[in-house]
């Protein structure tokens, strides 16, 4: 989409662009019946114009259905050395307290339940509650963030002001006004309530009144945790209102609410980065491969994970395992959840590294998904060119049985012929193959390294068979009911969830030339066009099918390029060279890469992406 303006975009493109997403320049996709899928899965991800209620709906779902396949197995319990109320012993990496006996080698403890104590930070400024009337944006409590302070105390009431219960009942909200500052910020926000009846409910708009993040019940309880990052020179405005998800119809004008739901007090606690008092870290001896899940609950609100040479390799302030595997095995449920795969053996260090008082910990670890699979085992990659028929509730609530269009039919949007389609199978084939499969044999990561990627050209349909997932590259926008390019059933490290199914949509990109997302706008009189076609096609697959081998997106906004950065520039994802066009010489080469995490999707850390699909895939020696 080139470089051009934010300002000049349309508030859903602006938003997806901001967040890192991708997203069709066009008018707005065909009036069809919506899913609502979640927009970590979807490609493009669009915040903005996400139905919140909906998604958030769906998570529950998913994370109860996940949880209730979780292994019975009873953890060891491991105490924290430092004595409860001291700070000192173990607050950097370097002093890291080692859990002995953890891991998943032969008489090791994979599953552990650790507790510690966060000494409160006294250097946190607590501010007096704002005075009502602050029901609105334009009416919210300046915080202060970045500006004077990165972090503060607080609290109020929903219910005292003149929209609650003893006014005119439409529904009491407080809003509080968080600006980017010049170079971006990550801040978590949790409420906890003292007293009384409130079900507290985070939400995070912006100043045009588009809302981008919700969080609702929090670590088993229903306290609520928010984490974002403030785009660059933006504003936003965090609002704490009160379950189940009593919006305000306009965020901009007071008094705008539903009706009254839950009320009472509550403290509001606002954090930017790491904590500036104390700082918990246990090292952990790992092998190569093995896949870690930590789940923190409590007082404790982010976990990090450093690697031997002591880089930040996955951060977090937030749970988001319900966008796992239902077959995955990962701790959830908690303030704040790391996934990660280990890319050798060595020491690692795991930190609690915000929040305040006792915090328990769940600290497992698996062998990937694949590798316990009957021995000889091989996953299989199925690419369908055919059509198919999708159960789409897959992908979000109020999906349901849709019929996706074949390859075939989207050919002469290109300027192609029938007599082409298997030039283009084979080139889209080869662009995956090559980035999943070649690719991931080169490197040596994964010694044990096994993958079939077969096609509906070439080969019968495995569909339904153990150990095959599919992508099914055709369907439109209207026939799914999803407005997006891509979309995967998960992200699943350790590829657990053996048997998914991700989508590429081809309506948008083989529409007219104009928009930065169709592939017409790149070709040109010297483009090899089955090989441009391929080739975009192709790392639009491979992206999905980074998702379900368990990869996040990585950062749009840096000089590092990979297969899962998620957009801002959809020439980069096409692979268009320095010329502009599509198909020449000057084509790059996109790869699984190790990049910096996205930090609009609220995670910090460098995710090698090529590890954690290469470890995605071993020949089962179960």
């Amino acid at each position: 989409m080139g470089r051009r303006s934010l300002g000049v975009l349309a508030a859903g493109v602006a938003a997806a662009l901001l967040l890192g997403g991708q997203t069709a320049a066009t008018a707005g996709p065909p009036a069809v019946a919506r899913l609502h899928p979640d927009p970590l899965l979807v490609f493009p991800s669009n915040r903005a114009g996400t139905d919140w209620s909906a998604v958030v709906r769906d998570r529950e779902a998913k994370s109860r259905a996940r949880l209730q396949r979780a292994s019975t197995q009873a953890p060891t319990p491991y105490q924290e050395k430092e004595p409860v109320g001291s700070r000192g012993a173990n607050d950097t990496p370097a002093t890291a307290e080692h859990v002995a006996g953890f891991g998943t080698g032969r008489g090791a403890t994979s599953k552990i339940a650790l507790t510690g104590d966060i000494l409160p930070d006294d250097t946190v400024p607590t501010l007096p509650p704002f005075p009502e009337t602050n029901d609105a944006t334009g009416l919210a409590g300046d915080t202060g963030i970045p500006a004077t302070r990165r972090t503060l105390r607080t609290s109020g009431v929903i219910g005292d002001g003149p929209h609650g219960s003893t006014g005119d009942g439409t529904g009491d909200f407080d809003f509080y006004r968080l600006d980017g500052g010049p170079s971006g910020m990550t801040f978590t926000a949790r409420t906890v309530t003292p007293t009384g009846d409130l079900d507290p409910v985070l939400a995070l708009w912006d100043a045009e009144g588009g809302l981008w993040a919700v969080s609702g019940d929090s670590g088993g309880s229903d306290d609520s945790t928010i984490t974002f990052t403030l785009p660059p020179d933006r504003t936003f405005h965090l609002m704490v209102g009160s379950d189940p998800f009593a919006f305000p119809r306009d965020p901009t004008t007071p008094g705008t609410g539903p009706g009254v739901s839950t009320e009472g007090p509550y403290d509001l606690l606002v954090t930017g980065g790491k904590s500036g008092g104390d700082l918990d870290y246990y090292s952990v001896d790992l092998r190569a491969g093995d896949v870690l899940g930590a789940s923190l609950a409590g007082g404790g609100t982010r976990l990090a994970v450093h690697d031997p040479a002591g880089r930040e390799v996955f951060g977090s302030s937030q749970d988001l395992t319900n966008t796992f595997a239902v077959d995955s095995p990962m701790p959830g449920g908690g303030n704040a959840v790391i996934d990660f795969v280990a890319p050798a053996d060595g020491r690692y260090r795991l930190g609690v590294e915000a929040g305040e008082g006792p915090y328990d910990v769940k600290l497992e670890a698996f062998r990937p998904g694949t590798e316990t699979a009957p021995r000889g085992s091989v996953h299989t990659i199925f690419l369908d060119f055919d059509g198919a028929r999708v159960n789409t509730s897959i992908f979000g609530g109020g999906g349901g049985l849709r019929d996706l269009s074949p390859l075939s039919a989207f050919l002469p949007r290109w300027g192609l012929t029938a007599a082409d389609e298997r030039a283009l199978i084979t080139a889209i084939t080869a662009t995956v193959r090559e980035n999943v499969e070649r690719d991931m044999i080169a490197s040596g990561l994964n010694p044990r390294f096994a993958l079939r990627v077969l096609t509906s050209r070439d080969h019968a349909d495995p569909w339904g068979r153990p150990n095959v997932s599919r992508v099914v590259v055709g369907g439109t926008v209207a026939e799914s009911g999803i407005s997006t390019v891509g979309i995967a059933q998960s992200i699943d490290a350790g590829n657990f969830g053996r048997e998914e199914t991700a989508l590429v949509l081809l309506d948008e990109i083989s529409a007219p030339a104009g928009p930065a997302w169709s592939l017409n706008t790149y070709l040109g009189p010297r483009s090899d066009r089955i090989a441009f076609l391929g080739r975009a096609v192709g790392n639009i697959t491979s992206h999905e099918v980074g998702h379900m081998s368990g990869s996040w997106h990585t950062n749009v906004r840096n000089d590092v390029h990979g297969v899962m950065d998620p957009g801002g520039d959809p020439a980069v994802m096409f692979a268009v060279g320095p010329d502009g066009v599509g198909g020449t010489a000057d084509d790059p080469d996109l790869d699984f890469v190790t990049d910096e995490l996205s930090p609009a999707e609220g995670f910090t850390g460098v995710e090698d992406t090529a590890v954690r699909t290469a470890w995605a895939f071993v020949r089962g020696t179960g």
